[in-house]
């Protein structure tokens, strides 16, 4: 039974995978707004309906791999060493992504992810869209700061600051890319605006939460 179960299961994520390639491909081709749910659902020889039952709308079918990511603020402030404050953390990590050129940055020059991010923001409904999945984001930043006995609303505020700088920084990094630099070009400047921006709120932020949490 757990075998059949897991097979069904890899079947699901395999077909999940499929439509959003298939409908990325199409809307990179063709833009977003000028391809239908209908032509995504006719290239991946689904139903309509099927496809609605793995992507609630449209702009999940690009916005999907978002979900990924989600979790990525909370599980780093969950996981970070002993006397580091969340703020730390989360700057030691972003400072790390950017060496390693991760897309979530801003800091990739590689066609594919900039074809994708391109899209992205020139999108209006994809735009409106992310909202959605940063406010996620957020929630589950909130929840690990309030695991640790931080009080609801300072836990609300902290996480809606530390998930909008991560934000704003990897889009001016793409912008500087989009313009015609390179990843290794905007690199050092990259790192100055994130040693700025979690500045800005270490003092603040790590003062308010740090006597407050301490890791396990």
């Amino acid at each position: 039974m757990e075998n059949t179960t897991g097979l069904r299961e890899s079947k699901k994520l395999r077909t999940r995978r499929q439509l959003a390639a298939t409908a990325l491909e199409l809307f990179l081709e063709r833009g977003f707004d000028a391809v239908s749910v209908a032509d995504v659902a006719a290239a991946a020889e689904v139903s309509k309906p099927t496809l609605f039952r793995y992507f609630p709308s449209k702009e999940d079918l690009v916005l999907d791999r978002f979900a990924d990511h989600q979790d990525e603020a909370a599980r780093i402030v969950r996981d970070r060493p002993a006397g580091l404050g969340p703020v730390g953390a989360l700057h030691d990590h972003f400072r790390t992504a950017l060496a390693e050129r991760d897309p979530i940055t801003g800091l990739c020059d590689h066609p594919d992810v900039l074809a994708f991010q391109r899209l992205l923001y020139s999108t209006a409904s994809l735009e409106s869209r992310i909202a959605h999945y940063t406010a996620r984001e957020v929630e589950l930043l909130a929840a690990a700061l309030e695991a640790e006995e931080v009080e609801p609303l300072s836990a609300r505020l902290a996480a809606t600051h530390l998930v909008a700088v991560r934000h704003e920084l990897g889009r001016e990094n793409w912008r500087r890319i989009d313009a015609g630099s390179t990843a290794e070009e905007v690199y050092p400047a990259a790192v100055v605006d994130a040693d700025r921006a979690f500045g800005m709120l270490a003092d603040g932020l790590d003062r308010t939460l740090g006597p407050l949490i301490s890791p396990a």
